[in-house]
């Protein structure tokens, strides 16, 4: 018998390197958003697709944070290294990436605006430091065009490896694994 839930695409954005941790710093060889979508990814079967920006950050925080504000400021939207070429086979769409500053990297942006959501569903999934899924409701309203915004999932970056039980309970009540 098909399975019956929707076709899921996992579109993700994460950077390696120095992050914060409980208030410090730490070297990520795997950024926490590479880590859970890798989680979602095993226990949901979906698709994915990993962004990368067609000028890498740097694995420097302080780098980062610096690049974030400026693109932020400008309302700018980074280039994508390796564009998706269509999102039309799906019915559901997961956009995860970190919180920068408490809305995701300005390339999620790029990402959202070069497609057609038109009756799909996109749930945003976050990791962040504070700001759960900080601005990314509202942010993806405006860009997805034509999607339904569903439930978000928000995980602190610190937790991720931690966060299979939580992950599962949210998969479940979305309808992307079996209950």
């Amino acid at each position: 018998m098909p399975d019956a839930r929707p076709r899921a695409l996992l579109v993700y954005f994460s950077r390696a390197g120095w992050n914060y941790h409980d208030g410090d710093r730490r070297y990520l060889q795997t950024g926490n958003t590479q880590r859970l979508a890798d989680m979602i990814g095993k226990l949901t079967g979906c698709d994915i697709h990993r962004i990368e920006a067609a000028e890498p950050y740097s694995d420097d925080s302080d780098d980062t944070v610096a690049r974030n504000v400026r693109e932020q400021n400008a309302d700018a939207r980074p280039a994508i290294a390796n564009p998706l070429a269509s999102i039309d086979r799906y019915t559901t769409v997961l956009l995860a990436s970190g919180i920068w500053n408490v809305r995701a990297p300005m390339i999620m942006s790029t990402f959202a605006e070069s497609h057609d959501f038109t009756g799909k569903i996109v749930h945003p999934v976050t990791t962040h430091a504070m700001s759960g899924l900080g601005t990314t409701e509202r942010d993806y309203a405006a860009s997805c065009h034509g999607a339904t915004l569903a439930t978000g999932l928000a995980v602190r970056g610190e937790e991720v490896d931690d966060a299979g039980p939580a992950v599962q309970a949210w998969l479940r009540q979305n309808g992307l694994i079996a209950a």
